[in-house]
C-alpha cells in the first residue's frame, strides 16, 4: 500500500523538532513493511533565506527535497497572502504542492491514499488534492485545528464539506472527534487513534546522573515546562506560581516570541534566579531534562493530545497539567500526576501540593506510560487504511 503523508506538520532540517508526532506515527507505520510512504509538507514561500527573517527565513531556507529518517520528503512552496491567508491558504497549498504530486506519479509512484494531518488548511487542500487526483483520503485532526479555527465561519464550512468527502476522519483523542461530531460530521466515519510515545528514545534515567549532565545542582527540587514560549502552553502560569513554591527551580525548554515578556514577569516577580533558560532541546536529548525533573507541568489553554506528558511519564517522571481537551485520557490514574482544578498559578500551587502528598513511584509512572506505546495506533492505522484502499479496488 502506498501512502502520501501530506502536511505542513512535518519537521524538516530547519525546523526539525517541528510536528515531530506525525513524523513519528509514519514511521512507526513504515516499520511494518506494510506501508510505502512518501512525505509532502507544504512551506509557504518567501524570497529571504536570513535567520532575521524569523520563521519566515527558515522557510525559505528549507531544502526543495530532503530525507528524514528513511523517509522522501518534498517542500512545495505555496503563496500564503497576509490578511487574506487563512480563507485561501487551502486552495493555495492545493495549487502549490499540485505539480510535486504529479512528478511523483510520473516518477511511478503510485498513490493508494492521502493521509493528511491537521484539519484547515492542510487536511483541507489535502481533498482538493484527492479529488483532482480521483484518490481516497484521510485526515488527523490535532487540536486547535478543531478547537480553535471553526469559529471562523468559512473555514468551519470548508472543514465540514471536506469531513463529508474524507473516507476517514481520525482524532488523536475523543474530544476532538465529539467536538468533530458537535460540528456536525458524520459519527460513523470518524476514528480515534491515540498518539503513542517512543518507550526505547524515552526511558528513565538516574536522576542524580541526569542532573549532573545538565550541570544542576544534585539536591534541587525542579519542575520542568517543555514547550513553544507563546500565551497558550502557559509557562507565565508556571513562573506565576514559583513566590508560592520556595525553593522549586523551574526550567523552561523552548523558544518563541514570548521569551523576553516570560523573563519580565520572572524579573517582577523576584523570582529570576529560580528560572532557567534551558533553550531548544534535540528529541534525542529531552529524555535527560525529563529524568532529572521531580515533575513536569503542561499549562496549556489549547492541547490535542500533549505528548510531552507521555515523553515524561516514559521517564519515569510524574505531570501537572490543565484540564483540557485530551490530557484527562493521559493524566488518568495518580500514576501519571495530576490535573489543575483551574488554569491559574494557583491550581498550579494546589496540584503541586496534591502531587506531593500522593508522589508515584518513577517505576510506576513509566509502567503507566507502557500502555501508550505506538502499537495499537498503528495496527488500527492498518486496519482503516486497508479497509479504504480495499473498496476503492472493488
Amino acid at each position: 500500500m502506498n501512502i502520501l503523508l501530506f502536511s505542513s506538520l512535518f519537521p524538516s532540517s530547519q525546523r526539525p523538532i517541528h510536528g515531530i508526532f506525525v513524523e513519528t506515527r509514519l514511521r512507526e507505520l513504515v516499520k511494518t513493511g506494510q506501508v510505502q510512504a512518501k512525505v509532502v509538507a507544504p512551506v509557504p514561500w518567501f524570497p529571504f533565506k536570513s535567520s532575521r527573517f524569523g520563521e519566515y527565513g527558515q522557510f525559505a531556507a528549507t531544502p526543495r527535497q530532503e530525507n528524514r529518517n528513511g523517509l522522501e520528503v518534498h517542500h512545495p512552496r505555496y503563496l500564503l497572502l497576509p490578511k487574506v491567508g487563512m480563507n485561501m491558504a487551502p486552495h493555495a497549498m492545493a495549487l502549490g504542492a499540485l505539480p510535486t504530486v504529479r512528478r511523483l506519479q510520473r516518477e511511478g509512484f503510485h498513490i493508494d491514499l492521502i493521509d493528511a494531518h491537521y484539519y484547515y488548511p492542510d487536511g483541507v487542500a489535502a481533498g482538493l488534492l484527492a479529488r483532482w487526483l480521483g484518490k481516497p483520503f484521510v485526515v488527523t485532526a490535532r487540536g486547535t485545528d478543531l478547537n480553535l479555527i471553526p469559529q471562523y465561519p468559512r473555514p468551519r464550512r470548508l472543514i465540514l464539506d471536506t469531513a463529508a468527502r474524507a473516507s476517514g476522519s481520525i482524532g488523536v483523542c475523543r474530544a476532538l472527534m465529539d467536538s468533530l461530531e458537535q460540528l456536525g460530521a458524520d459519527a460513523t466515519r470518524l476514528h480515534t487513534l491515540r498518539n503513542g510515545v517512543d518507550l526505547e528514545r524515552f526511558v528513565p534515567e538516574d536522576r542524580q546522573a541526569a542532573r549532573e549532565r545538565l550541570g544542576l545542582p544534585p539536591d534541587g527540587v525542579y519542575l520542568l515546562s517543555v514547550g513553544h514560549l507563546i500565551e497558550r502552553k502557559g509557562h507565565h502560569i508556571a513562573i506565576g506560581a514559583l513566590p508560592s513554591l520556595p525553593g522549586v527551580q523551574l526550567l523552561v525548554a523552548g523558544a518563541g516570541p514570548e521569551q523576553a515578556a516570560l523573563k519580565r514577569l520572572a524579573q517582577e516577580l523576584g523570582v529570576t534566579d529560580r528560572v532557567h533558560w534551558v533553550g531548544v532541546v534535540a528529541q534525542t536529548e529531552l529524555k535527560w531534562w525529563y529524568s532529572a525533573a521531580d515533575a513536569l507541568t503542561l499549562c496549556s489553554s489549547r492541547e490535542g493530545w500533549a505528548n510531552v506528558l507521555l515523553e515524561a511519564m516514559a521517564c519515569g517522571t510524574p505531570v501537572i497539567a490543565s484540564h483540557i481537551w485530551g490530557t484527562p485520557e493521559v493524566v488518568s490514574t495518580p500514576s501519571a500526576g495530576v490535573l489543575m482544578g483551574e488554569r491559574s498559578s494557583q491550581g498550579l500551587v494546589q496540584a503541586w501540593a496534591q502531587l506531593g502528598a500522593q508522589l508515584p513511584s518513577r517505576a510506576a509512572t513509566r509502567q503507566h506510560a507502557e500502555g501508550f506505546s505506538w502499537d495499537a495506533t498503528t495496527q488500527g492505522q492498518l486496519r482503516l487504511f486497508e479497509s479504504i484502499v480495499g473498496k476503492g479496488a472493488a
